[in-house]
């Protein structure tokens, strides 16, 4: 089984414009992300897919492989199609350009599955969320699987929401859920949930039928793609990771990410 890991970059981000070359701890976060990807001993292939030259050049240069795809993809996974159309590999996994804390933990979760069943088309991976604030924040993608740890939904509402849990006098109306409440208040005791961390696996074919698929109605409303396969009646593997990773999404995002690394190494 050829497995190939593709890494979309884009320059031109909206929130954070040239993201990848962003320096953390001295390095272009891209290059993060590949020695990440790097560590693990079962890719076969890294690619890093750019519609920047300057992306291109930096990867070149810290001595990683990169290839020039367009400009007009609306998305990473669009952009990893057109990268991986000549790709001799059996799985292509999506590994997004704004994951500087990738690890082998989480790409492993990502390949098991299509080892273990070779009906199994998509995968990602979730983290449970232990913090009622991350739980509430729209910017976390919650998922919610099931008994064989298959998406049932993804949302950037708190899924699933326990009613014997919350306080529910907050008002609905004016979406001011800041005012929920935990009754028991005991969060270190049991997770409030499941984050989707925005890794993906996928067999080579199935992901050229996945960019054939026309925007779903959720797609669009939740603003998350993988939505579209679930509408469309494919299932997604979900595995359980230990860790969770600190995506880039807007420059205030690099010290977290800092942070946590100093925490790491001393």
């Amino acid at each position: 089984m050829k497995i190939a890991a593709l890494i979309p970059a884009r320059f031109a981000s909206t929130r954070f414009e040239g993201k990848p070359l962003a320096k953390i701890m001295g390095k272009p976060m891209i290059q993060h992300v590949w020695e990440g990807v790097s560590k693990s001993a079962v890719i076969s292939e890294i690619i890093v897919a750019t519609e920047d030259k300057r992306v291109f050049d930096a990867v070149i240069n810290f001595g990683g492989n990169a290839v020039m795809t367009k400009d007009t993809h609306a998305s990473g996974t669009d952009r990893i199609i057109e990268a991986s159309e000549n790709l001799d590999a059996d799985i292509i996994l999506n590994i997004q350009g704004d994951e500087p804390l990738v690890n082998n933990e989480i790409i492993d979760a990502l390949i098991e599955p299509f080892k273990e069943d070779e009906n199994i088309v998509f995968t990602s991976v979730k983290t449970p969320i232990y913090s009622f604030e991350e739980f509430m924040d729209i910017n976390s993608v919650k998922v919610v699987t099931d008994n064989s740890d298959y998406g049932i939904y993804f949302s950037r509402s708190p899924i699933p929401f326990d009613r014997n849990r919350y306080d529910l006098k907050f008002n609905l109306i004016d979406n001011n859920i800041s005012k929920l409440k935990v009754q028991d208040n005991k969060e270190s005791e049991k997770p409030f949930g499941f984050k989707h961390l925005g890794f993906y696996g996928y067999r080579k074919d199935f992901l050229r039928t996945f960019g054939l698929l026309p925007s779903s109605y959720l797609e669009q409303k939740e603003m998350l793609e993988q939505l579209r396969a679930i509408e469309n009646g494919y299932k997604i593997k979900v595995k359980t990771v230990s860790i969770s990773t600190i995506p880039v999404d807007v420059p205030a995002d690099i010290k977290k990410v800092e942070s946590y690394l100093l925490k790491l190494y001393n």
